[in-house]
């Protein structure tokens, strides 16, 4: 397959590595022109437990001369969602699926609006993912699932093509005939280390030494399975101490959150779409919501405390 990333950060040099090196046309797009450069002079270097392979993906600044693709997949930051896509027309043909794996809640919606309905997949993934530097990136692949499906539920044929692609390559890849609940399980893994990691700054391995932080972590957890069952959902956990255990499966001692590498970064983080969107759904169904609000509000008070950019 033709496949191109819009957004090729930690995450999306992981699984966009780790496609090309399963035989696949890979195009990583992102804004860095180092990490672009370096990908191009000498591959992408791909650290996985101890052993580095180089992946051998193509990359660009932008999505013209690219040329249309069988698969987009956006994972970029939430807040960029929109822009990013728009700015991705060039790539997206009249067959071209448009998926997003991101973090949180509500991206569909955005790309729905840009490249219609019809062409849009959505997918969750446990796959991790930290950059070393340019051109370089600590992934987490192994044992770590990824489920994508159709909005509508139905199993389709161009949806086992793509899991079958990624299984393909090395990626475990499950069709799901309830995404809704899907991303809302995902959510419930980024509720349970997200906020917490970030405001504490501690990577999981001593993340999760410390019994405070597992129970302030557990219940914001039960806050989003609480508000997901008000709505109706149809979700996998049924204990809010499996996804925080789920949240740390086959990663590193060392490894970040994605909310805390962005802090480290001095860039905003995508705490509205995760902590925030419990919050919102909360108020929707009536459910009360006061853990997950409250790390909403300190996260928002450390990102003013960001250095301006």
């Amino acid at each position: 397959m033709k496949i191109c990333f819009v957004g090729a950060g930690a995450l999306g040099s992981t699984i966009g590595g780790t496609l090309a090196k399963g035989g696949h046309e890979v195009w990583l797009i992102d804004q860095h022109q180092a990490h672009v450069d370096a990908i191009n002079t000498a591959g992408l270097r791909m650290l996985e437990s101890e052993t580095e392979t180089v992946a051998r993906p193509q990359a660009r600044i932008r999505a013209d001369g690219i040329g249309p693709a069988d698969l987009v997949i956006v994972l970029v930051k939430s807040y960029h969602t929109r822009p990013a896509i728009e700015g991705a027309r060039p790539i997206v043909g009249p067959e071209t699926m448009v998926m997003s794996v991101q973090n949180g809640m509500g991206h569909e919606d955005i790309l729905s609006d840009v490249v219609g309905r019809e062409r849009v997949l959505a997918g969750k993934t446990y796959v991790g993912g930290v950059l070393l530097g340019p051109g370089h990136v600590h992934a987490g692949v192994a044992g770590k699932e990824t489920l994508i499906g159709e909005l509508d539920g139905h199993i389709t044929d161009r949806v086992r093509h793509v899991a079958e692609a990624f299984n393909g390559a090395g990626l475990i890849t499950q069709v799901s005939g309830n995404i809704v609940g899907t991303i809302w399980d995902k959510l419930f893994i980024n509720v349970a280390t997200g906020a917490v990691s970030g405001i504490t700054r501690l990577p999981y391995g001593v993340l999760y030494a410390v019994p405070e932080i597992e129970q302030a972590a557990i219940a914001a957890v039960q806050e989003a399975m609480d508000v997901a069952r008000a709505a109706g959902v149809t979700v996998s956990f049924h204990d809010a101490r499996g996804a925080w255990l789920k949240a740390a499966e086959g990663l590193p001692f060392e490894f970040k959150t994605s909310i805390l590498q962005s802090l480290e970064a001095g860039s905003p983080t995508e705490i509205d779409f995760i902590n925030g969107a419990v919050v919102r759904w909360g108020e929707k169904t009536g459910v009360p919501t006061p853990v997950n609000r409250t790390l909403v509000a300190l996260m928002k008070g450390i990102e003013r405390g960001l250095p301006k950019r």
